[in-house]
């Protein structure tokens, strides 16, 4: 596959772990717009992409264009946009809630639209990415889309009936991760192991439950079955757990941020 040429407009945190994750991979073309123009310059000095003047500018250097904005900046992007795009672009958006009929509301008629929802692992090359296909969007935009994800770590193609509820599980879920590392470490901390420590344990052993559930060779439910010996330690914790809820509470965070997501667009 011939390497795509990519503009992002906006060049933020995600927007910077996807550069990072693309130049590893030689040949791509990578340019760049941010109305900050200073933090463009860093960006594309750190890196080494092409920094370009305007959003009309990098349509004309650019085939695969990211969107990388906030939400409420979208409909501004794309007013920008619009007159310089043509038959080869393919807009392919990281913009919370906003769905692929939207943007292409915004465009010209026929327009390939890519939605996605990465998260913040990406930094470290072990993000989570969910995809999925706008109306006039080809199996071969959405596996080139994927392509370009999969610098920075795995991804998943989902209906866009989903996206809001994939947002909440994955796009939100590092936050609640680290609620439970740093409530898993508190825990340590107060038996009698020194924080740091402590921190330590409870981030490697997630990593590596995370790990043998990516196998798949075994449920969740069925890892903690195996892990739970009648009258131990791993029981007189779960225990807890049930006494306060806590699978409840979590099922019940991600609706409310599937919720919230769905509200965006409105």
């Amino acid at each position: 596959m011939n390497k795509p040429s990519i503009g992002f407009i906006g060049t933020g945190r995600i927007a910077q772990a996807l550069i990072s994750g693309l130049v590893k991979e030689e040949g791509s073309l990578i340019s760049g717009f941010d109305k900050d123009q200073e933090a463009l310059r860093s960006v594309a000095e750190q890196f080494g992409i092409r920094p370009e003047s305007s959003i009309p500018d990098l349509a004309r250097t650019a085939a695969i264009i990211i969107i990388a904005v906030k939400p409420y900046q979208v409909a501004d992007v794309l007013t920008e946009l619009r007159t310089a795009l043509g038959s080869n672009h393919l807009l392919v958006s990281v913009a919370a809630g906003i769905s692929t009929e939207f943007i292409a509301s915004h465009c010209p008629d026929g327009t390939r639209v890519i939605r996605v929802m990465p998260n913040t692992p990406a930094f470290v090359g072990k993000g989570m990415t969910a995809l999925c296909s706008g109306a006039h969007a080809t199996h071969g935009d959405l596996e080139l889309a994927e392509g370009i994800f999969s610098a920075i770590g795995r991804t998943a193609v989902v209906q866009e009936t989903g996206m809001d509820a994939a947002t909440a599980v994955s796009g939100s879920g590092p936050a609640y991760m680290f609620r439970i590392i740093d409530s898993l470490a508190e825990g340590g901390a107060a038996s009698g192991l020194d924080l740091e420590t402590s921190i330590l344990l409870a981030a490697q052993t997630m990593l590596g439950a995370a790990a043998m559930v990516l196998e798949g060779r075994k449920s969740p439910e069925d890892l903690v079955r195996e892990v739970t010996t009648p009258g131990g330690t791993t029981e007189a914790g779960l225990r807890e757990m049930e006494r306060h809820h806590i699978r409840e509470a979590l099922v019940d965070t991600v609706k409310a941020a599937a919720a919230r997501s769905r509200e965006l667009m409105k």
